[in-house]
């Protein structure tokens, strides 16, 4: 083990790892190496403390329509001059849909088999067909689902889909750690790691070398969408006609909130710039503040479906996202070998967010779906965003299950 990550664990004073250094499993040795050590840095700092928000318009359903034959020429354009790849984010498990596996595999279907993945493929597949050409996809694992996702598409043949222009990238892990800064083991050879979160997936796919392959393609946009939203369009040619059109560097699918309550983040300025104010934020006078058509003034919701210009993305790259730190049940081995599993929160993990790479955009066009037509968020496994709902919603919009 390297000399550096030995002082690290010294004058960090790691109460789980000193002992093994003289006897580090080489998991946790290459685990350590990777791992950005600056993370443990952020525990002891103060949250940092969000701007001024003030409401943010969005090209509604009106004006989509109205203009819809010219932005989905101009969308059709990029996408058959090969301007447009997709980046699906596929790094999160099935938990809490009560499934092991990557959310992806999880089957939809109630009296037939139809994936996650597979129905994603198929929203994707409307585009390709009416554009006559494939759209690059590279779709994010995380290290816990990445060989069962590889093996799952090849086992399905790609859903039909040209496995020549599909990409897998790993996303990046982050260590979690007790309220201490004490890093956690998941295992004798093991430490406890975690995806880093959804604002991580552009170094992942830099540090994977698919950047290069950007480039040689000239790809000027991607399309970053979620893994949860069944029925969401994919590489959408209206969507991103309207964004090639307004001038804007990225542009975010939103839905009308159900009601001023609805958990979802919400599509907003802050300090004058693109942000995303998130439902626990909002004073009870800004969740409920309409303007003068009676439309809730935070009433855009956004639905983890963002078009990026690329330049871009290169340009924020550069400058690093700071991760937000949350506390979570994370299982781990004391000091005296025992596997625990806690019942409340007992470590931080840190995450990156997509909604701060949305800040570090000079603008972001918001831009109206139809909730029943374009949102079905399978997060539950019952009740509201669940399984069931989904299901209700794919039935409503002709999907055979």
């Amino acid at each position: 083990m390297n000399n550096e990550v030995i002082n690290k664990i010294k004058s960090t004073n790691q109460k789980y790892l000193k002992k093994m250094i003289d006897n580090m499993p080489s998991k946790i040795e290459t685990q350590l190496e990777n791992m950005d050590w600056s993370y443990l840095d952020l525990i002891d700092q103060e949250a940092k403390a969000r701007g001024s928000f003030s409401p943010i318009e969005a090209m509604e359903l009106s004006e989509i329509e109205a203009n819809k034959t010219n932005y989905k020429a101009k969308g059709l354009e990029a996408i058959k001059a090969g301007k447009v790849a997709a980046i699906l984010l596929a790094g999160g498990q099935g938990t809490r849909l009560g499934f092991d596996k990557a959310k992806g595999m999880f089957n939809i279907g109630e009296t037939k088999e139809l994936y996650i993945f597979e129905q994603l493929i198929n929203n994707i597949m409307d585009v390709t067909n009416e554009a006559g050409c494939y759209i690059p996809l590279y779709i994010m694992t995380s290290e816990k689902n990445d060989k069962d996702t590889r093996e799952f598409f090849e086992e399905h043949n790609y859903f039909n889909y040209d496995k020549n222009f599909v990409k897998f990238f790993v996303q990046d892990m982050a260590p979690a750690t007790d309220f201490e800064g004490n890093i956690l083991l998941e295992s004798e050879d093991s430490l406890a790691m975690s995806p880093n979160g959804n604002g991580g997936w552009f170094n992942s796919l830099v540090k994977a070398g698919l950047d290069e392959e950007l480039k040689e393609k000239n790809i000027e946009w991607l399309n970053v969408f979620g893994v949860d939203n069944v029925l969401q369009r994919i590489a959408d040619p209206v969507f991103i006609g309207a964004t090639i059109e307004s001038g804007c560097e990225c542009s975010s699918k939103v839905v009308r909130k159900a009601n001023s309550e609805e958990k979802v983040g919400a599509l907003c300025l802050e300090n004058g710039k693109p942000s995303i104010i998130e439902y626990y934020e909002l004073t009870p006078e800004m969740a409920e503040a309409r303007n003068e058509k009676g439309t809730l003034l935070y009433g855009f919701g956004v639905t983890l479906n963002y078009l990026f210009k690329v330049e871009k993305l290169r340009e924020i790259s550069k400058n690093s996202l700071l991760p937000h730190i949350v506390k979570k049940k994370v299982p781990y081995l004391a000091e005296d070998g025992q596997l625990i599993k806690p019942e409340e929160p007992n470590a931080y993990k840190f995450e990156l967010l997509i909604i701060d790479m949305i800040y570090m955009m000079d603008n972001c066009l918001g831009f109206e779906v139809e909730r029943n037509k374009e949102f079905a968020p399978v997060k539950n496994a019952k009740g509201i965003d669940s399984v069931d709902t989904a299901r209700e919603l794919l039935k409503f919009n002709g999907v055979n299950i």
